[in-house]
């Protein structure tokens, strides 16, 4: 099941390459203001005579990328035909992979907002001591709004994730 799974993705890598390189070998840019069909072949026939060795490298890409993609339905085409549990467990091990980065994401972030509330109290400590001195020279007041700052917070009850912002 692993090894099906990998070969899709190594085949769609493939895939994607090769169009990256057709792409970077195509010699014909073609615009939105040619009229025809007929002169947009012309075109392209002009080109492959001009080039042949180019035109017969990028029909080799071509014939490549048919045959990758239909050995990547072949193989999805398998996938689809795993028994449902397997299909399920499959899933659950996507899942629990997906689970364990949310999970480093979050306490990244709850470490992070932990050494912002600190920071923003230091602040705060700063702002408490220069604020009447501040009102005596500048009749106003030095920082505002600590009342309203918050960072945010994941937790989980086990199953719902909940992002909250807490009040620092």
């Amino acid at each position: 099941m692993e090894k099906l799974q990998a070969e899709i993705v190594a085949l769609q890598v493939q895939i994607d390459a090769l169009r990256e390189e057709r792409t970077a070998l195509t010699p014909v840019t073609l615009s939105e203001s040619d009229d025809s069909l007929q002169d947009v072949v012309k075109q392209l026939r002009q080109n492959a005579r001009q080039n042949p060795e180019l035109a017969a490298e990028i029909k080799g890409i071509d014939d490549a990328i048919t045959a990758l993609e239909g050995k990547l339905k072949q193989k999805k085409a398998q996938l689809q035909r795993l028994p449902p549990k397997v299909q399920r467990a499959l899933q659950e091990e996507q899942l629990e992979i997906a689970r364990n980065q949310a999970k480093i994401h979050a306490q990244r972030i709850n470490d992070i907002a932990a050494e912002l509330a600190a920071e923003i109290r230091e602040l705060k400590a700063c702002a408490d001591e220069l604020s009447p001195l501040y009102w005596q020279v500048y009749y106003k007041p030095f920082i505002t709004g600590f009342k309203t700052i918050s960072v945010p917070h994941v937790r989980s009850d086990g199953e719902v994730w909940t992002i909250v912002n807490r009040i620092v």
